[in-house]
């Protein structure tokens, strides 16, 4: 097991990596004091496939144990499923001791951090993070959120777990799909501040592919140790060192919600065609060159990841960027590669060049 801090004064934590960290999850929460009760917000099949295994760990530690079961989509990230979960808990948590853990993907982990954030105005909470995605990436630095009709994210907070456990043994249960997801936040950490992790990826994508446990350990680990590195610095976003984990993000979620949050892209596929995109930008702009760009490109498509949206209007995807959380003043702001390993903010892209490679990011 690897243990990274993330370093935030008396907000810091500890980030897990291993395999099989679920069984003793139990004497882990235990020991940090988080109440008597756990509130495991999750959704169906993670119950059925791992419900027996938290449960038996938290009965060892004499924890009481309540599932609470949401969508298993996009879908669960409402305002109705958020009052509903804080309801719920409310008629439960009779005796003020419980605290919330985040048992599966970003989905999830959004979800049950922003209800521990409002619930009683903060209760502790932990993730337990199951997707690849979530273990690099989603789980780790406290953005927590909802979603509205128009943008995703929207409604949200910064609010820190007490512990991050990415059980490595979790990621056996993906369909290749979601691996390929996770893959393409993997990518992000290698474009940005990584050279050496994106050439590794470029030699061992399909080890990962394939869930080769030692290739699996070190992206997961180096991706973990660059996310706290990062917000260790910046944690709540606005010191401008942490905006540089949004490679890809602008444009990608554009396409999520011009695509309504449906499965016809998921969080990491559109965040693939985003990198490409804010790659494209930057050439466009003589920032990046071109076989840095195709290096990108071809690595995307290496991993099995789409490099280009169908089925989408250029003009829905461009007015659902015009939400994105970035722009300052109506101004935009765009993560951009200068070279594989190195990126920059660059604000106020020409609208034009912005319209342009959405448009190139349509499939024919």
């Amino acid at each position: 097991m690897k243990k990274i801090r993330v370093h935030l004064k008396d907000r810091s934590y500890d980030i897990l990596v291993g395999r099989n960290l679920i069984k003793d999850s139990g004497s882990i929460f235990k020991r940090l004091g988080l109440g008597g009760s756990a509130i495991v917000i999750t959704n169906s099949t993670l119950h059925r496939l791992y419900g027996r295994a938290l449960a038996a760990s938290f009965r060892r530690a004499n924890l009481n144990l309540r599932f609470e079961l949401v969508p298993d989509s996009e879908k669960a990230k409402s305002l109705a499923i958020l009052t509903r979960l804080i309801c719920r808990i409310n008629e439960y948590d009779r005796n003020r001791g419980a605290f919330i853990v985040a048992f599966g993907g970003g989905v999830i982990g959004d979800l049950a951090g922003f209800v521990a954030s409002v619930y009683r105005r903060g209760v502790p909470y932990v993730q337990i993070p199951t997707t690849l995605l979530a273990q690099v990436d989603s789980a780790i630095g406290g953005k927590v959120a909802v979603d509205l009709p128009s943008a995703k994210n929207m409604a949200g907070a910064f609010y820190q777990p007490r512990v991050v456990l990415a059980d490595t043994g979790l990621i056996a249960s993906l369909g290749p799909r979601q691996i390929r997801s996770g893959l393409a936040e993997i990518i992000k950490y290698g474009v940005i501040k990584d050279r050496s992790l994106f050439a590794y990826l470029e030699r061992n994508c399909k080890k990962i592919l394939s869930l080769e446990p030692a290739a699996l350990e070190h992206v997961i680990s180096r991706c973990v140790f660059i996310k706290a590195a990062v917000v260790g610095k910046d944690e709540f976003d606005d010191r401008g060192f942490r905006i540089v984990l949004n490679y890809g993000h602008t444009i990608g979620h554009a396409i999520e919600a011009a695509a309504r949050f449906s499965k016809r892209y998921n969080h990491g596929e559109a965040v693939a065609i985003g990198m490409i995109a804010a790659a494209d930008v930057s050439n466009r702009l003589k920032m990046l060159k071109a076989r840095d760009r195709d290096r990108i490109t071809a690595l995307v498509r290496r991993c099995g990841l789409p490099v280009a949206a169908k089925g989408l209007s250029s003009r829905r995807i461009y007015m659902a960027y015009l939400h994105d959380k970035k722009f300052i003043r109506g101004r935009n702001r765009f993560v951009l590669p200068k070279k594989i390993g190195e990126a920059r903010i660059v604000g106020s892209v020409p609208e034009g060049i912005v319209k342009n490679t959405i448009k190139g990011s349509l499939a024919a």
